[in-house]
């Protein structure tokens, strides 16, 4: 009998911040600067899984008014660090915010401007 009660007991599963690039194109109202055809925004967000983090992150973008239309994941800190990345202080902190606040942190947006060729 134990069995099946620590079988149907759920272990809680701790969240983790997760670093994602996401590709947003333009949408009316979505705040991008003019002339600009979509952008590439670096987002640490929680969740107890990255598939977790990225639905959360679309689902925010899109209450912004924002268009994503591709999302690539870079793993936890944990996973990062495993693989060699610098992690630089002030990228930590935006990291240790965002599973503080259990949120979506914007840490860097660089807009696309289409090159005009004559």
């Amino acid at each position: 009998m134990t069995d099946a009660k620590d079988k149907s007991a759920k272990t809680p599963r701790s969240q983790q911040v997760f670093t994602l690039l996401v590709e947003v194109g333009r949408k009316e109202g979505d705040g991008l600067p003019k002339g600009a055809t979509g952008a590439a925004l670096m987002i640490y967000a929680s969740g107890v899984d990255e598939a977790e983090a990225v639905r959360e992150t679309v689902a925010i973008l899109k209450q912004a008014d924002l268009a994503p239309l591709d999302v690539s994941g870079y793993g936890s800190l944990d996973e990062r660090l495993a693989e060699g990345h610098e992690i630089e202080d002030d990228e930590r902190e935006l990291m240790q915010r965002a599973l503080d606040e259990n949120s979506v942190i914007v840490a860097q947006m660089t807009p696309f401007y289409d090159k005009k060729t004559n």
